[in-house]
Formats: structure tokens, sequence, C-alpha cells
């Protein structure tokens, strides 16, 4: 029996993997990339923002360079206008707009729902692929890798029969199985990694462009630092989507070893700050029925009737604020106009209250709950990004760009994916499968990346934007040090005389200096504490328990166990009792117990544990993303 031949193997159907898959096709290479997912998009998840870089020297790959009608076409959610920083202190807060220096070298950032974009960027890139013989299958788990010769390497899955192709291009994540299964490189440790926890809230259109002071299709970044931290290295962020909010928590992973707290607690306090309170709210409806003297049919005739109103009343109170919603119902003559959208809003929450006794509360709607590691490519990134014949991109090669307020990961992705397909074609092309050959062209290819150079070297006229855009913090709240070197810093001369002499001394010198206590808690809570506006709470905020949260996800149950912990001793599995964002471990008779039933696969625990992604189309299913 002969077995089934491929150019190239893409393993992974994130953003990189994909663009990885289109570009391949356009090169005229046939590839075959395989999901774990039962569809595209339900195993990603990000905070999360997609860019499109200009830069004054280099070449980058964006995603509208891969994707000819990108912008014509793809669900993309909001347009960011604005990029706002605020300082927190209790019920305080000191705001900074950071739109300049997000502004800088870009193109245009959009907020993305992986789930809905990479559904489109599947459909774009099959397309593509399968005219040459390719495409995307689903619901695949890698088993194992093996080389039958230079060219030629075997890939053997949990679902198909083996096949081969002439190389692969590993775009599965942080915790990379494919680097795992290699030995390409070791495990991140959490001196490399950031964790991020995220909600996904819901907020009808109209208002959310109100309370934001932005237009259709426009939106605004919000990243928070000071006491919301709860003394960890990291920040919040809340980005607008079109009917949604991406509200989240990244902190250094170094920091929450340190002071093990729960992701849950992270995010809960950043959604509990009345800044964010405000932003989110929304009228909710809640039926206080006493069902104690009704029979049993009486009382499912009754939920089954009110919960129908419910859903009814919050759909359309989601259309009335959205005109290009209101405009379909009524070409669909539905309804005649908007004011009568709202006659029928009207006429259901005058039901509910008198005949349901339902309450209609202030309160935010919470629709999904995730978490994931995220690289930091200052301390993690591969410096040879390759193992023979493999080219490792995104995340699984250690790449991502957190520079303060700057933060990046998607566009990295992308623009990994296209220099490896370019250097996989070429090899392809020339018949020529040495390793050194098909790897140091794509290690090359990388190390011409602007991004490459930001994870190595501080930016001078980034800095200077950023600097730009703090002038009206008053430099007595900084303290005579800090205070006096944002004063030098503002010098033009001197800023450029340091830049020097900081990128001599290299990044990982610096780090202690630039990610302290200090610089993300102490003065941001002295300069709210001092400068800040008051806040103040409308309403008491009910935020879901974790047991909630995960009820609330989407699971395709699997019977087996993907996570084995190697030492049900070791202090690191102690912490992930708390650091375990769906708290899948608990503590029993002094050993760590896993219920991996409850897993969203974010890999926090990966660093001691024999770490896989469930077989295929099983685990978590995220409808956001």
């Amino acid at each position: 029996m002969t077995m089934e031949s491929f150019d190239v193997a893409i393993i992974g159907g994130g953003s990189a993997g994909l663009a990885a898959l289109e570009h391949l096709s356009n090169l005229g290479k046939q590839a075959i990339l395989i999901e774990a997912g039962k569809k595209i998009g339900t195993k990603n998840v990000s905070g999360g923002i997609l860019y499109s870089k200009k830069t004054a020297t280099g070449k980058v790959h964006n995603v509208e360079d891969v994707f000819d009608n990108f912008l014509a076409d793809a669900p993309l959610e909001r347009k960011i206008i604005k990029y706002m920083l605020h300082a927190v202190s209790r019920e305080k807060a000191f705001s900074l707009d950071l739109t300049l220096a997000h502004d800088y070298q870009t193109n245009f950032g959009y907020t993305v729902l992986l789930n809905k974009l990479l559904s489109w960027f599947a459909r774009e890139a099959s397309q593509s692929a399968e005219k040459l013989g390719g495409g995307i299958i689903t619901g695949v788990h890698l088993r194992s890798i093996i080389w039958k010769d230079d060219s030629t390497i075997i890939i053997e899955t949990d679902e198909l029969e083996p096949f081969q192709v002439k190389a692969v291009i590993a775009a599965d994540g942080v915790n990379s199985e494919v680097a795992q299964i290699t030995g390409a490189r070791s495990k991140f440790t959490p001196s490399d990694l950031y964790q991020g926890v995220k909600v996904v809230a819901k907020l009808p259109e109209g208002l959310l462009e109100e309370r934001f002071g932005v237009s259709e299709n426009e939106g605004a970044a919000h990243l928070f630092s000071g006491d919301i931290t709860l003394n960890h290295i990291g920040g919040g962020f809340l980005y607008t989507n079109r009917d949604t909010i991406s509200i989240g928590a990244v902190y250094h992973y170094d920091s929450l070893i340190e002071k093990p707290t729960e992701p849950n607690a992270l995010v809960n306090a950043l959604l509990s700050n009345p800044f964010v309170m405000e932003l989110i709210k929304d009228e909710v409806p809640r039926i206080k029925e006493d069902y104690r003297d009704l029979s049993k049919d009486e009382e499912l005739r009754i939920r089954f009737k009110s919960n129908k109103l419910i859903k009814s009343w919050n759909d359309l109170h989601h259309t009335y604020y959205s005109p290009s919603a209101v405009a379909e119902l009524v070409a669909q003559g539905k309804y005649k106009s908007r004011e009568e959208i709202k006659d029928k809003i009207d006429s259901l929450y005058n039901e509910l209250v008198t005949k349901y006794n339902t309450e209609f509360e202030t309160n935010y709607v919470e629709l999904e709950y995730s978490a994931k590691l995220v690289p930091d490519g200052k301390r993690c990134r591969m410096k040879k990004p390759y193992f023979k014949n493999i080219l490792f991109v995104g995340d699984a090669a250690g790449r991502g760009i957190f520079l303060g307020p700057r933060i990046e990961g998607l566009n990295v992705g992308i623009d990994d994916a296209v220099r490896a397909a370019e250097a996989v074609s070429k090899s392809i092309d020339q018949n020529n499968f040495q390793f050194d050959n098909i790897g140091e062209r794509y290690t090359k290819s990388v190390d011409e990346s602007p991004y490459t150079a930001d994870m190595s070297r501080i930016d001078a006229n980034y800095l200077k934007a950023v600097l730009d855009c703090t002038k009206k913090v008053p430099k007595n709240t900084l303290g005579f040090k800090y205070g006096s070197i944002v004063k030098l810093m503002s010098n033009s001369t001197f800023r450029n005389v340091s830049i020097g002499i900081a990128n001599s001394i290299g990044y990982k010198r610096l780090l202690p200096v630039i990610e302290s206590d200090k610089t993300y808690n102490q003065i941001p809570i002295e300069i709210a504490e001092r400068n800040g506006k008051d806040l103040r709470k409308s309403y008491s905020i009910e935020i879901p328990t974790i047991a909630e949260r995960i009820a609330n996800l989407n699971y395709n149950d699997d019977s087996l166990s993907h996570i084995k912990v190697l030492n049900s001793q070791s202090d690191f599995m102690k912490k992930m009792v708390q650091l375990c964002p769906t708290k899948c471990y608990s503590i029993e008779n002094e050993r760590i117990m896993l219920q991996h039933e409850g897993c969203i696969e974010c890999g926090t625990c990966a660093r001691e544990t024999e770490w896989r992604h469930p077989r295929g189309e099983k685990g978590i299913i995220y409808n956001y993303g």
C-alpha cells in the first residue's frame, strides 16, 4: 500500500498555521494542515488585537498581504482608534492617552474574536490548498514524527493513516507538541511566559459606542495598572468588539509563581473596578419566582414561557442598539420601524414584570471565560527556530512582543508563517532538504524581521512616542529617582546615548529594573492616589463563580486524560491548585490530584506534567476565543 504524500504538513490551525497554508498554496506547494479541534477556531484564544505594521527598515508580512480580501471580507470587530492607559487605586483613576504610541509604525489594529476570524481564514486557505491536492483536516491529533530520510518525514496521528511530507511547519502554540516530540527545545519556564485570563462580556452595539466615544466600526483599547494587579507584574486590558467586550488580565508567570493567586481572582479584580464596571454595565432580567406551591408540570410550563420571553427580550434589546440589525429586521418585514421594535421590547418587559415576577437589574452579561500562556519573546524566542526540516512559527517558537503597553502576537506569527512558507518553498524548488539549508534559510529570514529586532533591543523612536504620551504625569509623583530618569530621557541626546548603552547591555540585564513591583504597582498607585479622578459605582456587580464559569463552557469530554502529573508532591504542582484557571488540581493526603475534565488546555501546568492536547475533537470548544 502506497503512503499518501504531501509537500508540507502544518501542525496547528491558528492564525500562523492558516497563514502558512495560504502562502504555501499561493506559492504552488501542496500542503496539508491538521488541527486537533473539531472545527478551526474552537481551541484558540487571544486578547486580542491583530495588527498590520509599517516599518522604517525591513519587511513585515502583514495579514492583508497573505489574505487578499482581508479588509473587505474578514469578520473583524473594531478598528482601534483610542488606546488608553489607566493607573488605578481603589476608587481613583489617572488616565493617559497612549494612542500616539499605539499608532507608531501601525497601519491598523483590529480587535478580533478567533472563533470567527480563524473560520474565515480556514475557508480562504482551504480553497487555495484544495486546488493543489492539499487542505485542512480537523479533529486530528499528532502522535509522532519519524524521519525516513533527510527529505521524508512520516507523520502519525491518532485518527489518520500515516502520511509523508518533505517538511513540517510547527504552528501548534506555546506548548508545542512538535517541540516536545522531537526535543527541538525545552519546555518554557515561568520566567519565559505570561499567563492571560479573559472573559467576553455582551454589550449592545449602540451602548458600547456611546460609552467608549466611538463611531460604527471604531473601537477603543484600555490598559490598567495599579492595585488591580493584586501585587503582580502585569496588568489588565479591555478591548471593544462589535457587540461584546474582551476583558482580561495578563501577568508574568514568575510573579504568579512567587505569589500564587487564582486567575479567576485576577480578572475579577479588574471587573470589580468602578471604572470598568461603568463601561460594561447593562440591563439584566432575573426571575424571582417562588415555585414551592406549584406542581412540577406548572413549574416547567412557567419556566419555559418566562425563559422564552427573556430570550426574546434579550435579542430585541441588543438588536435595538444595532442599526444594521434593525435594518435587517425591517427589510425582512418582521417590524416596520425601530420604534415598533422598542414597543415590542416594552411589551415583553411589562409581561415579564407583571406575570413572571421578573426584576430588571443593572449588572454585566458574561459570555465566556478562557485562559492561555503567552511567550515573552524578549526571554524565550528560539534563536534557531528549527529542528532538521521542521520550522517553528509564532508562539511555538516563543515569539511574542511585550514592551510595556505594546502587546503583539498574532501579527508576529503571521510574519513568521510567511517566512517559513518561503523557506520551505525554496527548498522544494531546489530539491534540497539538508537541515542546515532549510533551517538556516528560515533562521536568517526571521533574524531579518523587524519583530526580532523589537524582541532584542529598545526602539528609540517608540520610546519617544511613549514618553510624549506621558508628559501630563506630574514628575513629583514619580519620586526623585524615576522622575529624574523620565526628565532626562525626554532629552533626545541623552535618550539616544542611554538607549545605545542599554542595547549594548542587552534586554535580559535590564528587565529586572524595567519590570518591577515599583513600575507596575507602586508608582501607578501613587499616581492614582495623588492625581486621579474619583470614581463612583452605580451598582453592585455580580460576578459568576469559577464553578459557574466552567459550567458555562462547552466541552467534548474525553474519558482519557491528556495530562499526566510527573511529581505529585512537587512545590510547582502544589501551586497549580491555585494557578490552574479552572481548578483542575486539588491536594489529597499531601499529593496533587488531577480532574482533567474541566481543563481548558492553557498549559499552565505543562512545566512539570506530561502535557498533550486531547485527542481529536475532544476537550474545550470555545465559542468566542
